[in-house]
């Protein structure tokens, strides 16, 4: 069987779990933040803006970056 690549296809880096309970690098097209009200965090879709999810127990989303550390645009 052959696997046929389209020519003007790129690699695309995605965030990888690594086996051992960690994450190398962030979930692309997501950003979390904290609700001040009570504390949750929230993940939203950085395309559409929506949010996407909420965790009931006050920690964050892991592999998900934070809207205030810039490293999504």
């Amino acid at each position: 069987m052959h696997h046929l690549m389209w020519p003007y296809s790129k690699e695309i880096s995605m965030a990888t779990n690594t086996g051992n309970d960690s994450r190398k690098g962030s979930v692309r097209d997501r950003t979390q933040v904290q609700n001040p009200k009570n504390g949750n965090y929230t993940k939203r879709d950085t395309d559409s803006g929506q949010f996407m999810d909420q965790k009931q127990d006050g920690t964050p989303f892991k592999g998900v970056a934070k809207e205030v550390d810039k490293r999504r645009k």
